[in-house]
């Protein structure tokens, strides 16, 4: 609990068998649940969630990053989670700072929060690759002038979101790809939730997840369309879906009952403690 408010973190997997421990392992205590969805992984990501303990939700086929969140936070939400963190298990982002995060929404300042790896100037020495270092500061540049707003990035995969937010939007119209991070700030904005940043240190090195330089450029042409889009819409010049009120929400797609769409747990959930100092 935090402030009263339960605290979930979920984790989008994919491959993450060499680092899923190691970023559990820094999880506070204070999380109340940790949700691994695994994307239909070569290797034995569920088998070490299970074991270590987390609730583990598996897809039977690869879905995609997005499909992968929607089925994160859709399962936050019916486990009844007010705050909830989404931080990778490749270990990019420290789960240390899931309290800054998960306060700014406790607060009710914010119904979203992001961790910046910008703000403290620390990127590059944190070894993300100079190409992805100029595109993040170009498509922020271009999006803030689109959007009006000043983020210092959009493209961070640790995000803190109030239950309001992942109730609300329409998250069922956004792509089940790489897009869906950008399409979900961009709906925040739109929708008129207030937004925070926290600087936090990134780490990239072999095992951390990285998409290929093919797949960062349709990722940032995609980006670039929803910012667009959202720009088009306040001129009165386009209506897209994924800025509809009116469009599918999470509420409105149960998780699958049957098939390997399992939640997993252990029956004792103390045998699969998180680290050896006591964390749950």
């Amino acid at each position: 609990m935090i402030e009263g408010k339960k605290l979930v973190v979920v984790m989008p997997a994919y491959n993450a068998a060499q680092t899923l421990e190691r970023t559990v392992a820094e999880v506070p205590a204070m999380v109340d649940e940790i949700i691994v969805v695994d994307d239909h992984s070569r290797d034995h990501t569920a088998a070490l969630a299970r074991k270590l303990g987390l609730k583990t939700i598996e897809h039977p086929e690869n879905r995609g990053y997005g499909a992968n969140q929607k089925t994160c936070y859709r399962e936050a939400i019916r486990l009844g989670a007010d705050i909830v963190v989404m931080v990778h298990p490749d270990f990019q982002y420290t789960p240390k700072l899931i309290p800054a995060l998960a306060h700014c929404v406790a607060s009710g300042l914010f119904d979203v929060a992001l961790g910046s790896r910008i703000l403290g100037g620390g990127a590059l020495s944190g070894g993300m690759p100079v190409y992805k270092y100029v595109a993040n500061r170009f498509l922020t540049a271009t999006e803030n002038w689109l959007l009006a707003q000043k983020l210092s990035e959009y493209h961070t995969g640790y995000r803190a979101f109030s239950r309001r937010v992942l109730t609300t939007l329409p998250l069922e119209e956004n792509e089940d790809d790489f897009a869906f991070d950008n399409q979900m700030l961009v709906q925040a904005v739109d929708f008129g939730f207030p937004i925070a940043e926290v600087t936090c240190p990134t780490n990239y090195f072999d095992q951390a997840s990285s998409i290929s330089f093919r797949r960062s450029i349709v990722y940032g042409l995609g980006v670039l369309r929803a910012a667009a889009s959202f720009r088009l819409k306040r001129a009165g010049v386009l209506s897209p879906r994924f800025l509809d009120p009116n469009g599918r929400t999470l509420a409105d797609t149960e998780l699958p009952a049957s098939g390997k769409d399992v939640l997993s747990t252990i029956a004792d959930p103390a045998a699969g403690a998180r680290t050896a100092d006591g964390h749950k």
